[in-house]
């Protein structure tokens, strides 16, 4: 059959292959949390007295040590985590509108999955404006996009205390003080430990995922920056792959059967780390961590 179709052809058949073959090899969890933190290197959050429930879900979870932010300064880096690449924006000028351009969040709604992002100190579902106290839009990528829905850009105040009521996947973004932006990473430990342990815990046994990253480092780490996947089907430990944002992008665009965007296309989904899954192509494809 292959030796009747042209090379383009060939090609697509393999590009599908190969999706379904990844697809295969990672969970699909019933629900992601995606908390992002702030400008905070590596070596200043992982082994730090100051941040002991992070240090906590790094060695219960899939702890990466290699991974990296995409570019300086904040914004950018949130709308290519979201949207597979930074659309031209290389500063933290506010507003940003991008107009038709498909995402994270209009990829999963439009899959008839479900998708809202919460943002502490936001005003009201739907608000525009640049800040609001300790909340700045430049935090916030997907008020940028008309492709998501108005009402899915929720205050936090709004995360449900019942877990199974959450979206498909959620993005949280903390306010300035409590992200580390303004504050410090005590602060920002505990909330995370105040904030969201209760969804890590539930996670655990209800097929759902917790991911924690940072936008950047603070400039000095090669934008080596802390990551953490911890939920259900983590095989813990250190692992020493190069990753990023793409990468992370690819991986949950994978999770839901959704085409790669922008340049989390031809980047390899991460599969090395889940366990208990006895997966569609019929066996456990985890290894063992570095």
């Amino acid at each position: 059959m292959l030796s009747r179709l042209g090379s383009a052809a060939v090609s697509l058949v393999a590009a599908m292959y190969f999706a379904t073959a990844v697809a295969a090899e990672i969970p699909v969890f019933d629900h992601v949390i995606v908390v992002i933190m702030e400008n905070h290197g590596y070596a200043q959050i992982v082994g730090s007295a100051d941040a002991p429930y992070i240090n906590s879900l790094a060695a219960s979870g899939a702890n990466f040590t290699d991974y990296h932010a995409t570019t300086h300064p904040s914004q950018p880096n949130y709308i290519a985590l979201f949207s597979g690449d930074t659309q031209g924006v290389t500063n933290d000028s506010c507003p940003k509108n991008f107009t038709g351009v498909a995402n994270l969040g209009s990829q999963l709604i439009g899959a008839g999955l479900s998708f809202i992002g919460y943002s502490e100190d936001l005003p009201q579902t739907g608000y525009t404006g640049c800040s609001s106290g300790n909340y700045a839009r430049k935090h916030n990528p997907w008020v940028d996009f008309d492709t998501v829905p108005s009402a899915d850009n929720q205050p936090f105040a709004m995360f449900p205390s019942d877990y199974s009521t959450l979206p498909t996947l959620a993005f949280v973004i903390p306010n300035l003080c409590n992200d580390m932006h303004n504050c410090s990473v005590a602060i920002g430990d505990t909330w995370l430990q105040t904030k969201m342990d209760g969804y890590v815990q539930w996670a655990r046994t209800h097929n759902s995922l917790f991911i924690l990253t940072w936008d950047e480092d603070e400039g000095s780490q090669a934008n080596l920056i802390p990551t953490v996947f911890a939920g259900a089907h983590i095989t813990p430990g250190n692992y020493a792959e190069n990753a990023d944002h793409y990468r992370t992008l690819a991986t949950l665009e994978a999770m839901y059967g959704l085409s790669a965007l922008g340049h989390a296309v031809g980047v390899t989904p991460i599969t090395d780390i889940w366990s208990d899954v006895i997966f569609a192509n019929g066996f456990d494809s985890g290894v063992a961590p570095q």
